[in-house]
């Protein structure tokens, strides 16, 4: 405990270094009440709060009737969500419960902005998979890397471009644990890398009754060029990709070994954690099984999760790197080295590259996309793997990805539903029936919130703005460019997420001079928000920042587009929240899921996308718009042409004339009417909980079944 904590509230500690907090309301009032100046400054996390809080402070709060009983509610719910035997997985799953966990592999995972070590979106499904197998009694470990430089902080300089900023994560002020050894020694496991052993130390990351465990290789005993191995997330270069990639999949297998961890399901998230199932198939063989034997039983128990529709998205390494790292391996998987490279070849390709989609694809028995559309792309994409099989019948299947709705829902709107939808609304928000109950809340309270919402994101961005000010070398245009013109009364859409070209974050600037007349209406205005990171080697995408941002300085849109720095979950949770339109326009097919649409829908912000990824099943003609040209051309600039005119149109015929519709009292009753309907059928659909139900149904149960009689 830390020493300067009263006893009386002593396990505030505990608390704070277990991201419970971050999706429990009460929780998170603790530490806004300890003290409120400190939570906001440091950015809603805890265990920089209570490293810094005055002693003062704590000794009053350890006094305060109202604080202490609000300590004791919150530690009672703490307590109970940690022990309870009688959960949904329990009750629904007893026979499951004592196969072993679920493990997950994930090459980034986003919980909280207190530990930056995500990039986008692969992350947040992650981190909410964690969040939503606690909340469901699933048990489930996870396993990622620690990177101690996360991904990058993003500044843009005068004239647009993309400036990365690589800041060292405080392990102190970050709810991490460190693990050590039986020999009290920071190495866990080790992992041979071509001529090297390599020590990995880890570190414990409490989400509730979820374990992650982060892999790390900066410990002393390791050579000085392998130290930052895991520094950074996604590195461009090739070979230490490979070096990361052998670490996390064959040294996570390791980690979860020496932890005494015997998972009986085994799952990835995406391509890159393919080397846990090499791992698993040496395990076999050391048993005594055929090479053959081995690969069967490493595949009866695994589910691979792919996301990425496009080939060049997904990794592959030269035969000769992979024999650089890997010679002394495969000798322990009683197979010659060509049977194990060809398990990640492709069969049509003549690339000599070993592809670990591939590899993934052919190991594991359970495979699925991330949407619908997804896993027609994905059959069509892979079905050389299955030579005679009809494309409808590749062996690929899908679960649409959900958010956890506890996570991203505004603290307001989550005490408007428990005033109108009663306390126990979270448990039942999987239930399309009990959302009918939306048409009982007042217009009038759902359009006071939305209000208060805007308000909130304004003020998040000036804050930001004042502080990028203070730090010198800004200047007045860059100032308006990043949004000191923002008006809160004013239509706001939102165009937040990675800037890369296939997201298309230039469409609605296709047409200048209409999008100006649109935007600077004195009776209806418009103002955009754009935010959003472009890979560090990705030099075409920080042009197309560069070009918004440009935009955003001229002062024909009158400081109504705005480009907001360093895109983050802090940031993105007042985003989602606060503004009225969330704009997607990514080129047809090539957006696997998305979810920062459904974070949206559920704050009650409207959706505008292109009929791709997740919007292709979730849109129903009533719960926002879709970009929905007839589109016949593999022409980009033709596709362009086509959706930016119905873009154009939507926002001048539909969308800016309904929000702006009001009764006397300033009420877009029309505009609430379809905000309810959005909620109504996509939170119950596009939520974890009905993805990890659909998981434990269609994948895991499948994949335990095979131990029912052992």
């Amino acid at each position: 405990m830390n020493q300067k904590i009263p006893e009386r509230i002593g396990r505030l500690d505990e608390l704070a270094n277990n991201l419970w907090w971050s999706w429990h309301e009460q929780a998170r009032n603790i530490f806004r009440a300890l003290d409120y100046p400190l939570w906001r400054i440091s950015s809603h996390n805890p265990v920089k709060e209570l490293k810094e809080v005055s002693p003062k402070v704590l000794q009053s709060a350890a006094t305060d009737t109202s604080f202490l009983a609000l300590y004791d509610s919150v530690m009672s719910d703490f307590d109970a969500d940690m022990s309870s035997s009688n959960t949904w997985f329990a009750t629904n799953y007893p026979a499951l419960l004592d196969k072993g966990p679920v493990a997950y592999f994930s090459m980034e995972y986003a919980i909280h902005n207190s530990l930056p070590i995500y990039a986008g979106g692969l992350g947040i499904l992650a981190g909410d998979i964690c969040k939503e197998a606690s909340d469901l009694g699933l048990p489930l470990v996870a396993v990622g890397f620690m990177y101690p430089q996360g991904y990058f902080h993003q500044h843009v300089s005068a004239d647009g471009w993309q400036q990365e900023i690589y800041k060292q994560i405080d392990f102190e002020e970050a709810p991490i644990n460190r693990m050590l050894s039986p020999k009290r020694e920071n190495t866990i496991a080790q992992v041979r890398l071509g001529n090297i052993n390599l020590s990995i130390g880890v570190w414990q990351v409490r989400v509730g009754r979820t374990n992650i465990y982060l892999l790390d290789t900066n410990l002393e005993y390791n050579p000085l060029q392998y130290r930052d191995l895991a520094a950074r997330l996604y590195i461009a270069d090739r070979e230490l990709r490979l070096q990361q990639e052998i670490v996390l999949g064959i040294g996570g297998v390791r980690v979860l070994r020496a932890l005494n961890i015997k998972p009986a399901i085994w799952h990835l998230n995406e391509g890159h954690t393919a080397f846990m199932m090499l791992e698993r198939v040496r395990e076999e063989v050391g048993k005594g099984k055929s090479f053959s034997e081995a690969v069967n039983s490493v595949r009866s128990a695994t589910i691979f999760t792919t996301h990425t529709p496009v080939m060049a998205g997904h990794d592959t390494f030269p035969e000769q790197l992979m024999k650089k790292y890997l010679d002394g391996y495969w000798q322990c998987l009683g197979t010659d080295w060509e049977t194990l490279f060809q398990l990640g070849k492709q069969e049509s390709s003549e690339s000599q590259a070993f592809n670990m989609t591939v590899f993934a694809l052919r190991m594991a028995n359970q495979r699925c996309a991330v949407s619908q559309i997804h896993g027609e792309v994905t059959r069509r994409m892979w079905q050389g793997l299955w030579p005679g099989i009809p494309e409808d019948q590749v062996p690929i299947s899908h679960v649409t990805n959900g958010i956890h709705c506890p996570s991203w829902m505004a603290p307001e709107l989550y005490s408007l539903f428990i005033r109108y939808l009663g306390e126990d609304w979270v448990q039942k928000h999987d239930d399309a029936r009990f959302w009918e109950r939306l048409l009982d809340i007042p217009d009038e309270a759902f359009w006071t919130v939305h209000q208060q919402l805007k308000r909130k994101l304004v003020g998040a961005i000036r804050e930001r703005m004042r502080e990028r000010w203070a730090e010198g070398g800004v200047s007045l245009q860059q100032m308006i460019a990043m949004g000191a013109l923002l008006d809160p009364d004013a239509l706001t859409i939102a165009f937040t997420r990675r800037f890369t070209e296939y997201k298309r974050p230039t469409l609605i600037f296709r047409d200048i001079e209409r999008l100006k007349r649109i935007i600077s209406n004195r009776w209806y205005p418009v103002q955009i928000v754009f935010a959003g990171k472009s890979h560090p080697a990705d030099f075409s995408s920080k042009y197309i920042l560069q070009q918004v941002f440009n935009q955003a300085t001229d002062s024909g849109f009158q400081g109504r587009v705005v480009f907001v720095e360093d895109y983050d979950m802090h940031l993105a949770h007042y985003l989602v929240q606060g503004v009225d339109v969330w704009l997607n326009t990514p080129r047809r097919l090539q957006e696997a899921c998305g979810t920062s649409g459904m974070k949206a829908s559920l704050n009650g912000v409207l959706h505008l996308s292109v009929r791709d990824g997740w919007w292709h099943e979730g849109y129903n003609g009533t719960n926002g718009w879709a970009i929905d040209a007839n589109v016949n051309t593999s022409k980009p600039e033709e596709e362009d042409e086509t959706d930016s005119k119905v873009l154009y149109r939507l926002l001048e015929e539909e969308i800016v004339p309904l929000y702006y519709a009001r009764d006397r009292g300033g009420v877009p009753h029309g505009w609430i009417r379809l905000v309810k309907k959005a909620i109504g059928s996509i939170v119950p659909v596009y939520c974890a909980r009905r993805m990890m139900k659909e998981y434990i149904k269609q994948m895991y149960t499948p994949a335990v079944q095979p131990l029912a009689g052992k």
